[in-house]
């Protein structure tokens, strides 16, 4: 654009007889020559040896201004040369190798020293125009692509797969027009890269004259085809070299209409206010060959992004190129998502030559969880837990007797027992003197509970195994000391464990506690206690430690015991005597009932302690 201005204004100056830089002089002798700068197109690259030539820049718009009419307007064009290191401008000597021809200035061939600014003038009497372009001349070392030097940049030429398509080598023309006989054109093939020499073509390509004949397009044959044209001129044998760049693409045949991927019809996009959004549009875009424009973007209420505040901004980025068929994603950002962007509309919509397609983009808030409370909530739950773990792993025993005492049953009330334990021992042992100076003194004096002990309780003159009887049916619990000496001492205790374990076993109305007050080996046990083993609550006496009341021997016991509320001592001493009293009355038909129970299991004592023996 800004070099049809500058012919446009060339244009103007030339046709008003005056240039802009000459307007201020009334009559000048010479006219000033207006300076155009520098070609904004860049330098002109040829390789050492090959033939090239430049442009005037003036005439880069022929239908504004070209060579014809500016010799119809009495206008010649002068080439000077401004050579490296050197601030003087030269004109150029022509020769056989440096000529002019109409609006260029060829070199054939060029050599290193032509590296330079060249300076096309175009001037009559009355006005002048001057424009500069850089001359590179490379070494063949320098350019060569697989021993084939070219400094002009490729031409690109794309050919749909499956099909064909003829290849003319670049500027071979202008070699026709130089040429005093027919040009000649040499194709190579770079591949992977290796160059192949004329004749690697197959049924799929081979060349026809100067041409290259593709007749079936297929994916590995993409790449640079380079031609080489050579031609006579002066009894002297000139070439240049030029590319192509051959790119496969899909086959015109094929839809070529643009589509939305995404987002999809029911796609919901979850947003959160007072954050950055971002909305994803993915949309597939065929290449069209005569028109190959297309474009993807948003649209807010229908606007444009350019129409809309700052903090609505887009970035696109190809995502697949499928022989030029594109798959394009579409990112809107949406800075400071605020409440009223809920109710706008946004469409994506992609566009090509073969048609058009749009997509709404639905909007859902998004659910805010308190996070924050939830976790220290869900912190401080897990600490709890791991607190009441650590307490009830620890004070366990406590806490059950706590609630025991709370909300325990208290077994006197629901039945009409006499005693609350029986103490079954070995006599005349160690454990004797444990039994009535400790077990009986704490379980009495310290925890309330009522204890018979056969050799304290009974009434002279009684059968033994009639007494034993009575005793045990008339407790709630029956507390066997284990010792070594307990299998071996006598046989009143296995009377009692035996009568314990069969009211245990047919009435359900008494519990067995086994009170270990040395370590006994199993082989030790009687048969009996091995049997109910299983079902038999154990607690272990150890020794000093187990002395204190508040020890872990005597907590363990009261949570097989019967339960005992906590009460005054006067209510405690009134409870006891009226127990006490309705005890007594009820005791001479408890015992001939409850006897009689045990009888009809153990109806022979003798053969009872035999058998336990």
């Amino acid at each position: 654009m800004a070099t049809f201005i500058s012919a446009l204004v060339f244009l103007l100056a030339v046709m008003g007889g005056t240039s802009p830089a000459a307007s201020q002089s009334s009559a000048p002798t010479e006219p000033m020559c207006y300076d155009w700068g520098e070609s904004s197109e860049g330098a002109v690259s040829v390789v050492e040896g090959e033939v090239g030539w430049l442009s005037c820049p003036l005439f880069s718009h022929p239908s504004v201004y070209n060579y014809t009419s500016t010799q119809s307007t009495g206008h010649n064009l002068f080439w000077y040369r401004l050579p490296e290191g050197h601030d003087l401008e030269q004109p150029i000597t022509y020769s056989s190798r440096l000529s002019k021809d109409r609006e260029r200035l060829f070199l054939q061939p060029a050599a290193a020293a032509d590296t330079g600014q060249y300076i096309c003038m175009l001037r009559n009497k009355s006005s002048c125009s001057k424009i500069a372009i850089r001359l590179k001349v490379l070494r063949p070392d320098d350019v060569v692509k697989c021993a084939l030097p070219v400094a002009v940049a490729p031409i690109e030429d794309l050919i749909p797969l499956q099909e064909g398509k003829t290849l003319d080598c670049p500027d071979l023309q202008d070699a026709t027009k130089m040429s005093e006989s027919a040009p000649k054109v040499q194709w190579y093939f770079v591949a992977h890269p290796v160059c192949d020499w004329y004749p690697f073509w197959d049924s799929d390509r081979e060349q026809k004259g100067n041409s290259l004949q593709v007749h079936l397009m297929m994916e590995q044959y993409q790449g640079l085809y380079y031609c080489r044209v050579q031609y006579q001129r002066r009894n002297q044998t000139l070439n240049f070299t030029r590319s192509i760049n051959v790119t496969a693409i899909l086959p015109l045949s094929l839809p070529k209409e643009p589509s939305i991927m995404n987002p999809t019809h029911d796609q919901i996009f979850t947003v959160k206010t007072g954050t950055e959004v971002r909305l994803v549009c993915r949309g597939q875009l065929p290449f069209v060959l005569d028109k190959p424009w297309r474009e993807i973007w948003w649209t807010v209420d229908g606007k444009t992004l350019d129409k809309l505040p700052d903090r609505f901004t887009q970035i696109n980025r190809v995502v697949r190129d499928h022989f030029r068929d594109l798959t394009i994603e579409n990112i809107l950002v949406i800075q400071d998502f605020q409440s009223k962007d809920l109710k706008r509309e946004f469409y994506c919509s992609v566009k090509n030559e073969r048609g058009f397609d749009t997509r709404r983009a639905q909007l859902e808030e998004e659910v805010s969880l308190p996070t924050v409370e939830l976790g220290c909530g869900l912190g401080v739950t897990l600490l709890l837990m791991l607190i009441l773990f650590v307490v009830y792993h620890v004070f366990w025993l406590e806490l059950l007797l706590l609630y025991r005492s709370w909300f325990g049953t208290d077994e006197r009330h629901t039945d009409d027992k006499e005693f609350d334990v029986y103490i079954s021992y070995a006599r005349n042992s160690e454990e004797e003197q444990f039994v009535l100076l400790t077990l009986r003194r704490v379980l009495e004096n310290e925890l309330g509970y009522s204890v018979c002990i056969f050799d304290r309780d009974s009434l002279p003159g009684g059968t033994i195994t009639d007494e034993t009887l009575s005793f045990v049916a008339r407790s709630r619990r029956l507390l066997v000391v284990v010792s070594p000496g307990y299998a071996s001492q006598g046989s009143q205790a296995l009377l009692e464990l035996k009568a314990g374990i069969d009211t245990m076993a047919l009435a359900g109305h008494l519990r067995v506690i086994l009170v270990q007050y040395k370590p006994v080996r199993r082989k030790g046990w009687v048969r009996e206690l091995r049997r109910a083993r299983v079902a038999l609550a154990l607690v272990r006496w150890q020794g000093d430690k187990s002395r204190e009341l508040s020890s872990r021997f005597w907590k363990r016991l009261r949570v097989e015991l019967p339960v005992r509320r906590v009460s005054s001592r006067g209510e405690e001493e009134e409870e006891s005597s009226k127990e006490v009293a309705l005890m007594r009355l009820h005791s001479q038909n408890s015992t001939n009932s409850q006897t009689g129970l045990i009888s009809n299991t153990v109806k022979d004592p003798q053969k009872v302690l035999n058998s336990a023996a």
